[in-house]
């Protein structure tokens, strides 16, 4: 199923390096869930030619490089996220041309193009699994307990809710710690390392600058398999070593993609990189990923999981520097994607606490993810009707009543709203494939853009900034004196403040005022910082 372009073309034209030689390290890279982002053709789910003319727009915004999610050959069990085949586009997102020139048009307007690739788990219709002796040799199958076998192999739980292993007609079991239709690769075996850096290599041929390599923490499994001992596993992940997840094998897989990336960036005078979607209990477990010998960057799901609390958020910072540092790495600072409750809803306090921490997270050293929509303030869609949703999870965990992954993340994938006053807000022609909000009409690109008080507007400014200053992006920061309640970051040049308590506070005026997440009021040499808000102030 394999496709090829419908016509040749050139070698891609390559953005210039940037802020500095090692771009990623303080890069701020936008998530496009491509289904959700653009629709070009009228059937109601984005596509890569959708994508591909709204990158202007993200030029515009001010990031450095974005990263779609996955858009090959797929089933679409969940989301794109169960691969039939690695080197084809999905009908529904366009073909192999469309994915080429999307990276062209990205190139040619200075945007770098990170990809999806999904090495934990195939569908259970890629080719290798459809063939019963190839899928015995390049999945997890064992034979089950009980005296015909008719037990799972052991006690562990999927992710999306109820056992991680299904039975097949022979008698033996697969194990699928996602959905059943998405069976995990064996990565014992020799020939799934070879076809996974041939997958990478055919990418790279194409010009993408970087992987988020999806469950990065996944692929080994401890030896023998053993049983974990209770239920609800889910809520295990992130917070303990699992036998499932977190395995030190995955270590030497990484290793090698490092070479491999190295060394294809060294023969085509190219900078590419590694992401890690790695789930760790700790900062340090987490930095394993990222020493010099492995992948560029982890997602820091520490940071966006803590609370809206001076105390808390600091710790985490500075766990999370810590960490990184004593392996030379940059840190990654991220608020919301594709698979949790957009930050404007899970902080609390609604749109003026999200606004702040988007200040905060922009003036942190290292790079930062966007998520598609955040920057016009959108909330998580909490009503979206049972028969809308698409989510495996919410079906798979409410049919087997265990407790896997909550099952609402279609909330956060509603398309986005581009202009109009009703739905689908520009999105397509057609409809979009969940249902937006009546109410989205002020949330629009179109009606933010040129609005200096709303939050498109803000994050434009506060991207601009990030660019402009040498002080902010990667390097250092110092915590300076502040009332509780309150941070206060140095960074060459500029001064952060967070106020994250739910009243205003006096401090004493740190400088010139450069951004605030909200009105500042200045009354001689004192500044009334609002409750739940972000200032940056230039120091000198």
């Amino acid at each position: 199923m394999t496709q090829e372009l419908t016509s040749p073309s050139p070698a891609p034209r390559m953005p210039g390096p940037g802020r500095g030689p090692a771009w990623w390290r303080d890069a701020v890279i936008y998530q496009i869930y491509v289904r959700s982002f653009a629709d070009s053709d009228g059937d109601g789910i984005g596509d890569l030619r959708g994508a591909r003319a709204r990158l202007p727009y993200l030029k515009d915004l001010g990031v450095d490089a974005v990263w779609l999610t996955p858009f090959y050959a797929s089933p679409q069990a969940d989301g794109g996220y169960d691969v039939a085949d690695y080197r084809a586009v999905d009908p529904l997102f366009g073909n192999l041309q469309d994915a080429d020139d999307l990276i062209r048009t990205a190139h040619d307007l200075g945007l770098r193009v990170i990809v999806d690739v999904v090495p934990n788990h195939t569908s259970d219709r890629h080719p290798w699994f459809r063939d019963p002796e190839l899928a015995r040799q390049r999945y997890v199958f064992r034979p089950g307990r009980g005296e015909h076998g008719e037990l799972p192999p052991n006690d562990w739980e999927s992710v999306f809710g109820g056992p991680a292993w299904t039975r097949t007609e022979r008698g033996d079991w697969y194990l699928h710690l996602f959905a059943p239709e998405q069976p995990d690769l064996d990565w014992d075996n020799p020939e799934v390392h070879a076809e996974f850096e041939a997958i990478l290599r055919f990418w790279l041929d194409l010009g993408v600058d970087g992987f988020r390599v999806d469950v990065a923490h996944g692929m080994v499994k401890a030896p023998g398999l053993p049983d974990i001992g209770h239920g609800q596993q889910a809520k295990l992940i992130g917070n303990q070593v699992l036998p499932f997840f977190d395995q030190d094998g995955v270590h030497t897989i990484h290793r090698a993609w490092r070479r491999l990336l190295d060394g294809y960036g060294e023969d085509h005078g190219r900078q590419v990189i590694g992401v890690a979607e790695a789930w760790a209990p700790t900062p340090e477990r987490l930095a394993l990923y990222v020493r010099p010998d492995e992948l560029h960057q982890a997602f820091n799901f520490q940071f966006l999981n803590t609370p809206w609390r001076a105390d808390a958020l600091r710790r985490v910072i500075d766990a999370s520097l810590a960490a990184t540092t004593s392996v030379g790495a940059p840190t990654t600072w991220v608020l919301s994607n594709h698979d949790v409750v957009r930050h404007t809803t899970r902080l609390g306090g609604g749109l003026a606490r999200a606004r702040a921490a988007t200040l905060l997270m922009l003036a942190l050293p290292g790079s930062a993810y966007l998520y598609q929509g955040e920057e016009l303030g959108l909330p998580e869609v909490t009503d979206l009707p049972d028969e809308a949703r698409q989510d495996p999870a919410f079906f798979r965990g409410h049919a087997s009543g265990t407790s896997g992954q909550d099952g609402f993340r279609d909330g956060c994938r509603v398309p986005l709203p581009w202009s109009g006053e009703a739905p689908p807000y520009g999105f397509g022609s057609g409809g979009s494939w969940l249902p937006q909000p009546t109410d989205w009409r002020a949330l629009t690109v179109a009606a933010q853009t040129g609005d200096p008080s709303s939050t498109l507007e803000l994050y434009r400014t506060a991207l601009s900034l990030r660019r402009e200053l040498p002080g902010l992006g990667d390097g250092e920061m110092s915590w300076q004196p502040a009332p509780d309640g309150v941070l206060a970051i140095a960074r060459p040049g500029v001064l952060c403040t967070v106020n994250t308590l739910g009243h205003e506070i006096d401090i004493p005026l740190p400088g010139s005022p450069l951004l605030s997440s909200a009105p500042v009021a200045i009354d001689g040499t004192t500044a009334a910082l609002p409750a739940d808000s972000c200032t940056w102030w230039a120091t000198r």
